[in-house]
């Protein structure tokens, strides 16, 4: 895990991240216990007279979707409503585990796509505006859902695992922490509401209309406390662990992993949602911050015991550099070129990480080597804060 993450991590005084620490929790903690507490707090939320649903659970179709629900509905006997906001990038197994999810668990659906046109332009500023074209599904993702809730008064939303706690250690179990507004403008979103698109958008040749960001406009403070939303993690109750729920959602409901290897990360189960997800959103990870999808999976299966560090960086030095074909897909649906795109995404370049020599990238390594990564697509001006003695 490098220091130059995209999302908070801190080192200890013996070089051990903040990750690995919270990761380790997982071994000392009661989870019969933390389960009970679990059923007590979704039987505050119960629809006692069976008028409405007893909470939302927003789901991909993905393992982790499958097991939320299958834990929720099936293990613990609750109702839940589940919501999909549509990234319009699904893999066709994506599509399939989203019907089977429909099929196998009898749950009523809201499925919501925003139109293709609006995306196309919100791919196009996001990338200007931020250095990533996935602005739209993580503020789709949590935004959505609680518009759902407000509408048909649920209280309850229920999430699989907090990201950033998942990934970089940013919380304690102990902490049980829930869903904030601050954590999805700040982190989830990077600061960047609907409202900083709409004004934009004329600077960057675009037209975006009101009516248009309907799909990411977060209820207001006064419709979330009248119906008293609260959002959730699973993962503070029940041990959480991707590993195993693939395996164990294939066994029971005939979930599918990824029928195609992805170029960029050896997982076949994760993100089939969106191949964007794997591929051009986490290729621009590794220009801005030096490493991507093959790191975050090799890290937890790292600790998770599935790997071996050094399995890891082989597989790291393998895969978290490769350009997808998944970014000539994307260039085409928004009408950029290649060279278009390439000077862009060098000018997110970070210069603790990147410097250029002989018109090459270059960074360290996952062993601490330098190493080209390919051609620099920036003017003489705009590499001089690379330029290295």
């Amino acid at each position: 895990m490098p220091s130059s993450s995209a999302i908070p991590v801190a080192f200890d005084d013996h070089g051990v991240c903040s990750a690995c620490r919270t990761s380790k929790e997982k071994e000392a903690i009661d989870w019969d216990r933390r389960l009970k507490k679990f059923q007590r707090i979704l039987e505050q939320y119960r629809s006692k007279d069976g008028s409405n649903y007893d909470c939302i659970i927003p789901v991909s179709g993905g393992k982790d979707s499958f097991f939320q629900v299958h834990q929720v509905k099936n293990e613990m006997g609750f109702n839940p409503l589940l919501v999909t906001y549509n990234s319009n990038n699904y893999t066709p197994t994506g599509l399939k585990n989203l019907q089977r999810m429909r099929d196998v668990f009898g749950c009523d659906h809201v499925f919501f796509t925003t139109s293709v046109h609006t995306l196309q332009k919100l791919n196009r500023i996001s990338v200007q505006i931020m250095g990533d074209t996935q602005w739209h599904y993580q503020s789709g993702i949590f935004t959505y859902p609680f518009q759902v809730a407000v509408q048909m008064n649920i209280p309850l939303l229920i999430w699989g695992e907090h990201g950033h706690m998942d990934i970089g250690g940013m919380h304690s179990y102990n902490d049980f922490v829930e869903f904030t507004y601050r954590y999805r403008h700040e982190h989830i979103l990077r600061g960047f509401e609907w409202t900083d698109f709409m004004a934009k958008a004329a600077e960057y040749g675009e037209t975006l209309e009101r009516r248009e960001m309907i799909p990411f406009v977060y209820p207001s403070d006064e419709e979330i406390d009248r119906v008293g939303v609260r959002g959730i993690y699973m993962a503070n109750f029940v041990k959480w662990e991707a590993n195993e729920h693939g395996p164990l959602m294939m066994e029971k409901y005939g979930w599918l992993e990824n029928e195609e290897p992805f170029e960029r990360t050896y997982r076949r189960m994760s993100n089939l949602d969106d191949f964007y997800e794997n591929g051009i959103h986490d290729y621009l990870k590794f220009i801005k911050f030096g490493y991507g999808r093959a790191t975050d999976h090799a890290c937890k299966d790292i600790r998770a015991g599935k790997m071996t560090r050094e399995e890891g960086i082989k597989i790291i030095q393998q895969m978290d550099h490769v350009k997808s074909k998944d970014v000539y897909q994307w260039l085409d649906f928004v009408g950029w070129t290649e060279e278009q795109f390439d000077h862009l995404a060098d000018t997110y370049r970070d210069p603790r990480v990147w410097w250029i020599r002989d018109g090459q990238w270059h960074k360290m390594d996952i062993t601490g080597e330098p190493t080209a990564y390919g051609k620099v697509h920036l003017t003489p001006e705009e590499q001089q804060k690379y330029v290295r003695a």
